[in-house]
């Protein structure tokens, strides 16, 4: 036990990791296919989260607000990466979109979670910054993926209907909101039902932490709930940012409906071109 809390030697992470491991295996067993996966993702994670953990206490101790600053960026373009990855059936050219959106994202939470709620000393203090900045990205990330996974899937199953309004006279903003919304909205289930179990069906991750690690439960309740908060505000603003920047990429500069949009494969393409590879 140190500093009021326990620590967990390499015995204890082998343990932890031979889990991952026998889930595989039965993984195996039944045929479901993820066993390798599974190990190879606690794999990654576990030397992920490690050398995550080597920076940030190098970051805390240098007490550098360009070495947080940096980390951030590194985290930001990296989070552009996964999103790009998850989402499926989207156009080439999001990267841009989707780093502004995220970046657009974490200035808020800076502004208004770090230095109106927190307020630590000084602004940038690494162990408040860069954990925020990690659960933010990763709820964004998910919202931002399955908001415009579920937007092009709406607009191509609604390609009927959406050629009728246009043809009466509606605007691309009218022909794509009812998309719009039924993709935010899903965006948000997983933060809203987050916010409905905390604290009775579930102890949230931030609190289990800070708990198990010797700090106060109150404390560690108060920070938890600004988190989940904050979750739920970030994740609606990126969602509707993201949705502001992509929709008119479904209809051409004539407010013509195309179906020429989506590509067939995701990757990290920076340019504002939209590919016209047909969708299948």
């Amino acid at each position: 036990m140190t500093a009021g809390g326990y620590d967990i030697d390499l015995v204890g992470l082998m343990i932890a990791l031979g889990m991952a491991v026998a889930a595989s295996l039965v993984s195996a067993a039944l045929h479901l296919g993820v066993g390798r996966s599974l190990v190879l993702s606690s794999l990654r994670a576990l030397l992920q989260l490690c050398a995550m953990g080597l920076i940030i206490r190098f970051i805390i101790r240098a007490d550098n607000p360009w070495l947080v600053l940096g980390l951030v960026l590194i985290m930001l373009v990296a989070a552009v990466q996964i999103t790009l990855s998850r989402a499926q059936g989207i156009p080439c050219g999001l990267a841009f979109p989707v780093f502004l959106t995220l970046t657009v994202t974490m200035v808020v939470m800076v502004a208004v979670v770090a230095e109106l709620i927190v307020r630590p000393d000084p602004w940038y203090s690494p162990q408040l910054l860069l954990p925020l900045t990690g659960m933010m990205l990763g709820n964004c990330v998910s919202a931002i993926a399955v908001a415009m996974t579920r937007f092009y899937e709406s607009m191509d199953e609604r390609r009927e209907h959406i050629g009728t309004m246009l043809a009466l006279g509606a605007t691309p903003w009218e022909c794509a909101r009812p998309s719009i919304v039924s993709s935010m909205r899903l965006g948000l289930l997983p933060t809203i039902a987050s916010l409905s179990s905390a604290g009775i069906v579930t102890i949230p991750g931030m609190m289990a932490g800070q708990v198990i690690a010797g700090g106060d439960p109150l404390q560690a309740a108060k920070y938890q709930f600004v988190v989940l908060a904050a979750i739920a505000g970030l994740t609606l603003l990126a969602d509707a940012l993201i949705m502001l920047r992509i929709y008119r990429s479904c209809f051409t500069d004539n407010d013509q409906y195309h179906a020429g949009t989506r590509a067939p494969t995701n990757r990290l393409h920076w340019s504002g071109a939209t590919c016209r590879t047909r969708w299948t």
